[in-house]
């Protein structure tokens, strides 16, 4: 800390930490307690004269109702980020077929779940 403190002088660096140390235990609270706690991390993060964590503070309070939505039942989007990588993966591994056709094929497979177990050569 001793460091941090010679190499960024005002500590914005450490202020810009605790900022998003605060905003990533959000989800793990219950939905009272993270609404005050999101209104006043936006207070804290508003006033603290950092350009990039105003502008996000800007993003955070327009988006504030929907954050404190997808708290509530506690979903994530990790399963519909997956799919979106198997289908960027896929389609990078396509890149030379020649219909679209089989390129949506292939995703499909990919995507479907099923368990797709190549023939083995016997000798």
């Amino acid at each position: 800390m001793e460091t941090l403190g010679d190499t960024d002088p005002k500590g914005k660096l450490y202020r810009s930490w605790q900022l998003k140390e605060l905003l990533r235990t959000l989800p793990r609270q219950p939905v009272g307690q993270a609404e005050a706690e999101l209104k006043r991390w936006i207070f804290r993060a508003s006033h603290s004269r950092i350009p990039e964590v105003v502008e996000l503070c800007r993003k955070i309070r327009r988006r504030r109702d929907d954050i404190l939505r997808t708290i509530g039942p506690g979903y994530s989007n990790a399963r519909l980020e997956e799919f979106n990588n198997k289908i960027k993966a896929t389609i990078r591994m396509a890149y030379g077929f020649r219909h679209v056709d089989n390129l949506i094929a292939m995703i499909k497979l990919r995507c479907s779940g099923l368990p797709t177990h190549l023939p083995t050569p016997t000798l």
